[in-house]
């Protein structure tokens, strides 16, 4: 049950991504923006009919596409929907580390009933992940700022996804190096 539940999470939370690649190809940044900002609207509706709550990530992110996603309709520039990936890793990262400065390690409140982890290692796997949130943020900048819209809403879709996935299977031998029974 709990595979399954992952599952339609992870489908819930990509498909607006996937039809905003699709509409973009198609029709252009400002349509696939649109596409973009009503799916996640439904994909944060379905998240909380199915779930009956909402992830906090999903909701940052939705907030954050309700926002540059409206502000690049309305002055119909997508400069505003390309910072918002950097501005939501930026975010990640920084509370993150936020969290470690004040002795609150947000990612183990946040992952906690998933893995188990000593203090230590739930310490540097909250390092890695604010630098990799940090990366992230810096590899958005020199994409977005350096080629072509298309080429951005491409790498977003099959550059961003799967370095995530990567980085995420590259923390099994902390996890397991660091796990408590």
């Amino acid at each position: 049950m709990k595979e399954k539940n992952s599952l339609i999470k992870s489908l819930i939370e990509i498909i607006p991504l996937i039809l905003f690649f699709i509409t973009n190809a198609k029709y252009g940044i400002i349509f696939a923006t649109k596409t973009f900002v009503i799916t996640t609207l439904i994909a944060l509706i379905v998240s909380y009919l199915y779930f009956k709550k909402v992830s906090t990530p999903l909701l940052i992110t939705s907030f954050l596409v309700l926002i540059f996603g409206g502000l690049t309709i309305f002055f119909k520039d997508p400069t505003f929907i390309k910072l918002k990936p950097t501005i939501v890793y930026l975010l990640f990262s920084s509370f993150l580390f936020l969290g470690l400065k004040l002795k609150k390690n947000f990612l183990k409140i946040y992952l906690s009933s998933l893995i188990k982890l000593n203090n230590l290692g739930w310490d540097i796997l909250t390092k890695r992940w604010s630098l990799f949130f940090l990366a992230m943020a810096i590899l958005n900048e020199i994409i977005w700022r350096n080629f072509s819209t298309d080429f951005w809403v491409s790498f977003k879709v099959f550059g961003f996804l799967p370095l995530t996935i990567i980085f995420t299977i590259l923390q099994q031998s902390l996890i397991k190096k660091y796990s408590i029974k």
